[in-house]
Protein backbone atom coordinates (compact mmCIF):
# COMPACT_ATOMS: atom_id res chain seq x y z
CA UNK A 1 0.00 0.00 0.00
CA UNK A 2 1.72 3.54 -1.27
CA UNK A 3 2.41 5.82 1.63
CA UNK A 4 1.18 9.06 -0.54
CA UNK A 5 -1.65 8.23 -4.00
CA UNK A 6 -1.79 11.64 -5.61
CA UNK A 7 -4.78 10.96 -8.27
CA UNK A 8 -5.60 13.40 -10.80
CA UNK A 9 -4.55 16.50 -8.54
CA UNK A 10 -5.61 20.01 -10.64
CA UNK A 11 -4.55 23.31 -8.90
CA UNK A 12 -4.64 27.29 -10.32
CA UNK A 13 -3.60 30.53 -8.68
CA UNK A 14 -6.52 32.61 -9.79
CA UNK A 15 -7.69 31.31 -13.08
CA UNK A 16 -4.34 30.34 -14.21
CA UNK A 17 -3.87 26.33 -14.09
CA UNK A 18 -0.57 25.55 -12.52
CA UNK A 19 -1.13 21.51 -11.49
CA UNK A 20 -2.69 19.71 -14.57
CA UNK A 21 -4.09 15.78 -13.88
CA UNK A 22 -0.53 14.67 -11.63
CA UNK A 23 -0.68 11.68 -10.70
CA UNK A 24 1.92 10.44 -8.61
CA UNK A 25 2.16 7.44 -6.03
CA UNK A 26 4.88 7.31 -3.18
CA UNK A 27 6.28 4.33 -1.23
CA UNK A 28 7.21 4.87 2.45
CA UNK A 29 11.11 5.27 2.44
CA UNK A 30 10.91 6.89 -0.99
CA UNK A 31 13.60 9.67 -2.35
CA UNK A 32 11.46 11.48 -4.75
CA UNK A 33 13.15 14.19 -6.20
CA UNK A 34 10.89 16.75 -8.91
CA UNK A 35 12.99 18.29 -11.37
CA UNK A 36 11.59 20.38 -14.53
CA UNK A 37 11.95 24.09 -15.77
CA UNK A 38 10.99 27.21 -13.76
CA UNK A 39 7.55 27.18 -13.67
CA UNK A 40 7.17 23.87 -14.18
CA UNK A 41 4.29 23.14 -10.98
CA UNK A 42 7.61 21.21 -8.83
CA UNK A 43 6.81 23.76 -5.91
CA UNK A 44 3.21 24.12 -6.45
CA UNK A 45 2.98 20.32 -5.52
CA UNK A 46 4.31 20.61 -2.28
CA UNK A 47 2.54 23.82 -1.69
CA UNK A 48 -0.57 22.07 -2.40
CA UNK A 49 0.32 18.84 -0.71
CA UNK A 50 0.78 20.90 2.75
CA UNK A 51 -2.50 22.70 1.77
CA UNK A 52 -1.13 26.16 1.48
CA UNK A 53 -3.09 25.93 -2.20
CA UNK A 54 -6.08 24.29 -2.30
CA UNK A 55 -6.68 21.72 -4.74
CA UNK A 56 -9.36 22.08 -7.44
CA UNK A 57 -10.15 18.91 -8.64
CA UNK A 58 -8.65 15.33 -7.57
CA UNK A 59 -7.26 13.45 -4.60
CA UNK A 60 -4.18 13.67 -2.26
CA UNK A 61 -4.83 10.05 -0.48
CA UNK A 62 -2.23 9.66 3.01
CA UNK A 63 -2.09 6.53 4.57
CA UNK A 64 -4.55 5.44 2.91
CA UNK A 65 -7.22 8.11 4.25
CA UNK A 66 -8.40 11.15 1.51
CA UNK A 67 -7.32 14.51 2.68
CA UNK A 68 -10.36 16.40 3.04
CA UNK A 69 -8.03 20.31 2.70
CA UNK A 70 -11.47 22.15 3.46
CA UNK A 71 -11.60 20.39 7.11
CA UNK A 72 -9.04 22.45 9.68
CA UNK A 73 -8.79 19.35 12.18
CA UNK A 74 -7.87 17.48 8.24
CA UNK A 75 -5.15 19.42 7.87
CA UNK A 76 -3.82 19.42 11.55
CA UNK A 77 -3.46 15.73 10.80
CA UNK A 78 -1.88 16.19 7.77
CA UNK A 79 0.34 18.12 9.45
CA UNK A 80 1.26 15.99 12.20
CA UNK A 81 2.70 13.57 8.99
CA UNK A 82 4.00 16.28 6.76
CA UNK A 83 6.66 18.61 7.01
CA UNK A 84 7.90 21.50 4.66
CA UNK A 85 11.15 23.19 4.34
CA UNK A 86 11.66 26.28 2.45
CA UNK A 87 14.32 27.93 0.60
CA UNK A 88 13.98 30.65 2.63
CA UNK A 89 14.69 29.94 6.53
CA UNK A 90 12.11 31.69 8.25
CA UNK A 91 13.90 31.47 11.46
CA UNK A 92 12.99 33.76 14.42
CA UNK A 93 15.86 36.16 14.82
CA UNK A 94 14.95 37.17 18.33
CA UNK A 95 15.71 33.00 19.51
CA UNK A 96 18.41 30.88 20.09
CA UNK A 97 18.65 28.29 17.19
CA UNK A 98 17.68 25.60 20.27
CA UNK A 99 14.71 28.08 20.85
CA UNK A 100 13.86 27.74 17.22
CA UNK A 101 14.04 24.20 16.80
CA UNK A 102 11.81 23.87 19.94
CA UNK A 103 8.84 26.54 19.65
CA UNK A 104 6.84 24.92 17.74
CA UNK A 105 6.46 21.14 19.44
CA UNK A 106 6.04 23.34 22.53
CA UNK A 107 3.95 26.15 22.17
CA UNK A 108 1.59 24.94 19.54
CA UNK A 109 1.53 21.23 19.89
CA UNK A 110 2.06 21.16 23.51
CA UNK A 111 4.83 18.90 23.99
CA UNK A 112 6.58 18.43 27.38
CA UNK A 113 9.27 21.16 27.28
CA UNK A 114 11.99 18.35 28.92
CA UNK A 115 11.10 15.59 26.18
CA UNK A 116 11.41 18.56 23.41
CA UNK A 117 14.40 19.77 24.14
CA UNK A 118 16.14 16.40 24.70
CA UNK A 119 15.00 15.88 21.08
CA UNK A 120 15.89 19.22 19.73
CA UNK A 121 19.50 18.29 21.08
CA UNK A 122 19.19 15.60 19.41
CA UNK A 123 18.58 16.71 16.35
CA UNK A 124 20.94 19.54 16.21
CA UNK A 125 23.78 16.99 16.71
CA UNK A 126 22.01 15.16 13.81
CA UNK A 127 22.74 17.95 11.88
CA UNK A 128 25.74 19.11 13.21
CA UNK A 129 24.99 22.22 14.58
CA UNK A 130 25.09 20.83 18.59
CA UNK A 131 27.76 23.59 19.01
CA UNK A 132 25.87 25.93 17.83
CA UNK A 133 22.15 25.42 20.45
CA UNK A 134 22.67 29.34 22.10
CA UNK A 135 23.74 31.30 19.26
CA UNK A 136 21.19 33.30 17.24
CA UNK A 137 20.20 33.30 13.39
CA UNK A 138 22.37 36.10 12.61
CA UNK A 139 25.16 34.51 14.04
CA UNK A 140 25.05 31.44 11.05
CA UNK A 141 25.92 31.23 8.03
CA UNK A 142 23.34 30.37 5.54
CA UNK A 143 24.08 26.66 5.24
CA UNK A 144 24.19 26.64 9.25
CA UNK A 145 20.23 28.14 9.21
CA UNK A 146 18.90 26.32 6.54
CA UNK A 147 20.10 23.37 8.74
CA UNK A 148 18.36 25.17 11.39
CA UNK A 149 15.49 24.80 9.99
CA UNK A 150 15.84 21.25 8.61
CA UNK A 151 15.83 20.68 12.51
CA UNK A 152 13.23 22.39 13.01
CA UNK A 153 10.64 20.71 10.08
CA UNK A 154 12.37 17.35 11.95
CA UNK A 155 10.91 18.51 15.88
CA UNK A 156 7.78 17.89 14.73
CA UNK A 157 8.38 14.20 13.78
CA UNK A 158 7.20 13.89 9.99
CA UNK A 159 6.95 10.92 8.42
CA UNK A 160 7.13 12.67 4.81
CA UNK A 161 9.55 15.73 4.91
CA UNK A 162 9.15 17.97 2.06
CA UNK A 163 12.39 20.01 0.84
CA UNK A 164 11.91 22.91 -1.37
CA UNK A 165 14.65 24.31 -3.43
CA UNK A 166 16.34 24.10 0.66
CA UNK A 167 19.83 25.06 -1.61
CA UNK A 168 18.42 27.79 -4.34
CA UNK A 169 19.47 31.22 -1.04
CA UNK A 170 23.19 29.48 -0.51
CA UNK A 171 26.52 30.78 -1.66
CA UNK A 172 27.79 27.59 -3.56
CA UNK A 173 30.44 27.18 -0.25
CA UNK A 174 27.35 26.39 1.49
CA UNK A 175 24.96 24.16 -0.55
CA UNK A 176 27.38 21.00 0.26
CA UNK A 177 26.74 20.78 4.13
CA UNK A 178 22.73 21.13 3.70
CA UNK A 179 23.32 17.74 0.95
CA UNK A 180 25.27 16.11 3.36
CA UNK A 181 22.24 16.66 5.78
CA UNK A 182 19.91 15.69 3.40
CA UNK A 183 21.63 12.89 2.68
CA UNK A 184 21.66 11.47 6.12
CA UNK A 185 18.36 11.97 6.29
CA UNK A 186 18.11 9.83 3.19
CA UNK A 187 19.69 7.10 4.55
CA UNK A 188 17.25 6.87 8.06
CA UNK A 189 14.21 5.63 6.17
CA UNK A 190 11.78 9.16 6.09
CA UNK A 191 10.05 10.03 3.17
CA UNK A 192 11.81 12.55 1.06
CA UNK A 193 10.16 14.48 -1.65
CA UNK A 194 13.17 17.14 -2.77
CA UNK A 195 12.84 20.15 -4.95
CA UNK A 196 16.28 20.52 -6.70
CA UNK A 197 18.24 22.07 -9.20
CA UNK A 198 21.31 19.39 -8.05
CA UNK A 199 21.61 17.37 -10.93
CA UNK A 200 24.42 15.14 -9.56
CA UNK A 201 22.83 15.37 -6.11
CA UNK A 202 19.53 14.41 -7.51
CA UNK A 203 20.79 11.29 -9.13
CA UNK A 204 22.92 10.00 -6.60
CA UNK A 205 20.06 10.42 -3.86
CA UNK A 206 16.58 9.32 -5.12
CA UNK A 207 15.07 6.35 -5.42
CA UNK A 208 12.46 8.05 -7.80
CA UNK A 209 12.84 11.00 -10.26
CA UNK A 210 9.95 12.55 -11.80
CA UNK A 211 10.28 15.08 -14.47
CA UNK A 212 7.03 18.04 -14.99
CA UNK A 213 6.92 20.45 -17.33
CA UNK A 214 3.80 22.90 -17.88
CA UNK A 215 2.05 21.57 -14.65
CA UNK A 216 2.20 18.17 -15.57
CA UNK A 217 4.19 15.25 -14.77
CA UNK A 218 5.76 14.02 -17.47
CA UNK A 219 7.94 10.85 -16.99
CA UNK A 220 8.75 9.05 -14.04
CA UNK A 221 11.85 6.35 -12.87
CA UNK A 222 14.74 5.75 -11.37
CA UNK A 223 17.34 8.51 -11.82
CA UNK A 224 19.31 6.43 -14.42
CA UNK A 225 16.07 5.80 -16.54
CA UNK A 226 15.04 9.68 -16.24
CA UNK A 227 18.70 10.89 -17.16
CA UNK A 228 19.98 8.05 -19.50
CA UNK A 229 16.94 6.75 -20.98
CA UNK A 230 14.57 9.43 -21.13
CA UNK A 231 11.01 8.02 -23.50
CA UNK A 232 9.53 11.34 -23.77
CA UNK A 233 11.15 13.77 -25.88
CA UNK A 234 10.56 16.80 -23.75
CA UNK A 235 12.57 14.90 -20.70
CA UNK A 236 14.93 14.51 -23.07
CA UNK A 237 15.62 18.02 -24.30
CA UNK A 238 15.33 18.76 -20.33
CA UNK A 239 17.98 16.23 -19.87
CA UNK A 240 20.27 16.91 -23.04
CA UNK A 241 20.74 20.94 -22.08
CA UNK A 242 21.10 20.43 -18.22
CA UNK A 243 24.21 17.59 -18.81
CA UNK A 244 25.85 19.86 -21.19
CA UNK A 245 26.54 22.36 -18.06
Amino acid sequence: MPQLDIIKLKAAYNDQPVLENVTLSVEKGDIVSLIGPSGSGKSTLLRVLMGLLLPKEGQVVLENSVVDYTNKNALRQLRESIAIVFQQYNLFQNMTVLENVMITPTKVKGWPKKQVEHDARRLLERVGLSHRINAYPDQLSGGQQQRVAIARALALKPTILLLDEVTAALDPEMVNEVLDTIRELASEGITLFIVSHEMSFVREVSSKVVFMADGQVVETGSPQQVFDAPTHERTRQFVSKILRH
